[in-house]
């Protein structure tokens, strides 16, 4: 019954910015802020990789090297949501970008993550 639902992709020129949204459904807001959330992307032709992650308080944070200092995970925990902010964006930062949550072991393994959103697109163009 849980349900993680992504938006907010698009396409932009190099340098602009998008955020992500993820809204989580079938879980009680008490579950949900108890639960590690994170982002995954996986671009053409690659295999999925980490982006980004954020505990159950929400007090730490950890990103991908190839990320940190331009993306920006949060969460509210009274809306059952986890954001991405996006900027600076580089033209390798094209992917589908997935919702994640639940976790049980390593963050930047995909097999750690119990639920998975569908994706939502990002296309950065040079």
């Amino acid at each position: 019954q849980v349900q993680l639902v992504e938006s907010g992709g698009g396409m932009v020129q190099a340098g602009g910015s998008l955020r992500l949204s993820c809204v989580v459904s079938g879980v009680s807001g008490g579950t949900f802020s108890s639960s590690a959330m994170g982002w995954f992307r996986q671009a053409p032709g690659k295999e999925r990789a980490f982006v980004a992650s954020i505990n159950w308080v929400g007090a730490s944070s950890y990103y991908a090297d190839s990320v940190k200092g331009r993306f920006t995970i949060s969460r509210d925990n009274a809306k059952n949501m986890v954001y991405l902010q996006m900027n600076g964006l580089k033209p390798e930062d094209t992917a589908v970008y997935y919702c994640v949550s639940e976790l049980q072991g390593s963050a930047v393994v995909p097999t750690s993550w119990k639920y998975w959103g569908q994706g939502t697109q990002v296309t950065v163009s040079s």
